[in-house]
């Protein structure tokens, strides 16, 4: 990318602008990290057209920031080393590309590396993604030979020229070139970019950063062979109500349609908003329409609620890597950088307040390892909250979860370095420590078969006493069924007045547990028989009877735990389904079958554990070369092996 910058002279050597500003700046975590793991943007010019690079992430934790980018730019280029292979991850990230149709081509890099070998690699990428993945350029040892301008003989030119002309609008043109017609370069020029931009097919072009072979040719092929914005449809368009209008066209004089694709805090500025603009014209100090619907879309749980709101932006820019250069008005098909948008997310609408209109969102990759944390002080707890809120304004695949049932703050993460970026830029840009805790699961206890209690409180210590007894039969019910209460009670022996308090003392012990203290469910508790006082009984008494009650006639029966089990999908290469599964088998899973899918690829599903997944999104990456993925949603409760019950920790230990 800084070689590309180099090259049109959009930088100079020490990566800054003519007026000496630092572009090719990177955050504290990239550095530490050695990695992307955000989008940075830079433009150049190359034959007086404007280019906009758009740096992604390619590793898998931040596949978020990966499907933003999709969204912001009109073609794809996959960097691949020539001394290297063609790695699962690259494969993982084309699939990306693929889901969406999004127009891809093949840079081949390193050329000067002793081990180059680009013949190998360019075979590998037909292997991996396709025979479409054909070359435009050879690489020699004076530069680049172009295979559309007649300058070389190899088989290889037929083969592009064939492709090309099979995406051609002009349907004759196939036989007049078989039957020896010379197609004009002009002509091809203009179906390659029509076969590129259906996705159809993906030229390869050797480069080699170093030493500044193949940069203009692969400039020549992004303003010639590269569709432009003019060519790029925007996602289809809603009213805020839900109502379909179609899609924009790319047009300055059209209505505003812009969508945030990254959101950023700034210590000096606030916000800053990276903007794609798909229609319309955005101008500093506007007002606009911010609208945010990802739930309307995709599940209510996504983590960020419906709004609609006014806004008045600030100063409009072009970005430019960590600068951004202020611009009198930023027109559609173009990227911006937008300040003082305090309440737009990253994924949300901006639109013209008399025309409010959404984009549907692009799809969000569920974040599947949680992460338990507490504050670290007092001070820490109470910025926490808002710092969180900021995070996942900026992060759409951060989801931040209080679990009501076991009282943890819990962060859903894409994997170990996106929690350590997340705590990191709590700590760095939000002044907030804290520590992280072993993840509880969400328990249940139930009974294990019928038994009976007797619930005595009698308390006499000077003035009014205590006095209620009563006397219960419980039994479990099936799974779902929840609890019963039921009054048996003849004669008058509990009055009236007091049945519902033993109900309620029953339902508060349920609520305390058993036997570590997680939930009863599944129960049916009958109210025999009982004995009043005509002064000392009370409601506070007869609650405190009924829960001992229910506990005599629990340990008569016996209490089991119940644990959740998740429903599972793992997608992996078919030559590893077979450790897949035995992984699985060893955490304690139900498999429930496999399906087979496109491109080798097997789908395993089973019913497994909740508390065998906490760390599983690391596990199945680091044990499938990151070939692995997987989904999860609930599927029920199952009781726990008395092994594992007997290792459970009391809750009331943990919320101690």
């Amino acid at each position: 990318m800084e070689a590309l910058l180099l090259h049109t002279g959009a930088i100079n050597r020490a990566g800054s602008t003519a007026d000496g500003t630092t572009v090719c700046d990177t955050e504290d975590a990239e550095r530490s990290h050695g990695r992307s793991i955000s989008l940075a943007v830079a433009p150049l010019v190359h034959r007086r057209v404007k280019v906009n690079l758009v740096d992604t992430p390619g590793y898998a934790d931040f596949v978020g920031d990966l499907r933003a980018g999709l969204r912001a730019a009109d073609c794809a280029l996959f960097v691949v080393a020539a001394n290297e292979e063609v790695d699962e991850a690259t494969r993982a990230l084309w699939r990306e590309c693929e889901q969406v149709a999004m127009p891809r081509a093949v840079v081949v890099t390193k050329l000067d590396h002793p081990r180059a070998d680009v013949d190998a690699v360019v075979a590998q990428a037909r292997e991996a993604f396709g025979d479409k993945v054909l070359p435009v350029y050879l690489a020699g040892p004076d530069g680049l030979t172009g295979l559309l301008t007649g300058e070389t003989d190899d088989p290889r030119r037929g083969e592009l020229i064939e492709a090309i002309i099979e995406e051609s609008e002009d349907e004759d043109l196939m036989d007049r070139y078989v039957g020896g017609e010379e197609v004009g370069l002009d002509v091809l020029v203009a179906d390659l970019e029509t076969a590129v931009a259906r996705a159809s097919l993906h030229p390869v072009v050797p480069v080699c950063a170093a030493t500044g072979v193949g940069l203009g040719e692969l400039l020549d092929l992004c303003v010639d062979g590269f569709p432009s914005p003019l060519e790029h449809s925007s996602p289809e368009v809603f009213t805020p109500a839900g109502a379909s209008v179609g899609r924009v066209s790319c047009d300055p004089t059209g209505p505003l349609v812009a969508e945030v694709v990254k959101t950023a805090g700034d210590p000096y500025v606030g916000r800053i908003s990276l903007v794609r603009v798909f229609s319309g014209t955005l101008e500093p100090d506007a007002a606009v329409h911010v609208s945010g619907h990802f739930s309307s879309f995709f599940s209510a749980d996504a983590g960020h609620e419906d709004h609609d709101e006014d806004e008045r932006i600030g100063a409009v820019g072009h970005p430019f890597g960590a600068a951004q250069v202020p611009a009198a008005r930023v027109v559609a098909g173009d990227l911006a950088t937008v300040a003082r948008l305090s309440r737009a997310e990253t994924g949300d609408t901006l639109s013209a307040v008399d025309k409010p209109l959404v984009l549907r969102p692009w799809s969000m990759p569920d974040p599947l390892l949680p992460v338990a944390i507490e504050a670290a002080t007092r001070s820490d707890e109470d910025k926490l909250s808002q710092a969180l809120a900021r995070l996942a304004a900026e992060d759409p695949s951060l989801r931040v979860e209080h679990n009501a049932e076991t009282g943890q703050l819990v962060l859903w993460v894409m994997g170990e370095s996106h929690a350590d970026v997340v705590l990191e830029r709590l700590a760095e840009r939000h002044g907030v420590t804290v520590e992280q805790r072993e993840l509880l699961v969400p328990l249940r206890e139930c009974v294990t078969g019928p038994a009976k209690g007797h619930g005595r409180h009698v308390k006499q210590s000077g003035g009014h006493g205590q006095y209620a007894i009563c006397d219960i039969e419980i039994e479990p019910l099936p799974e779902g069924s929840g609890f019963e209460f039921v009054d048996k009670v003849v004669g008058g022996a509990v009055p009236r007045s007091y049945i519902p308090s033993v109900e309620k003392g029953v339902r508060a012990q349920m609520e305390r547990g058993l036997r570590h203290g997680y939930p009863v469910v599944d129960l049916r508790v009958t109210l025999t028989d009982g004995k009043a006082h005509s002064v000392d009984s009370s409601d506070m008494a007869f609650q405190s009877a009924g829960a001992l009650a229910l506990r005599e006639a629990a340990e008569a029966a016996g209490v089991s735990m119940l644990e959740p089990y998740d429903e599972v999908g793992v997608l992996v290469p078919d030559d590893l389904v077979g450790p897949v599964m035995s992984d699985l088998s060893a955490r304690r899973a139900r498999l429930l079958g496999n399906e087979n899918v496109d491109g080798g690829r097997t789908l395993v599903r089973a019913h497994v554990p909740q508390r065998e997944l906490v760390r599983y999104a690391v596990d199945l990456r680091a044990s499938t070369r990151g070939a692995g993925t997987f989904t999860r949603t609930f599927a029920h409760y199952e009781p726990m092996p008395e092994e594992q019950a007997r290792q459970v920790t009391p809750r009331l230990h943990h919320q101690g």
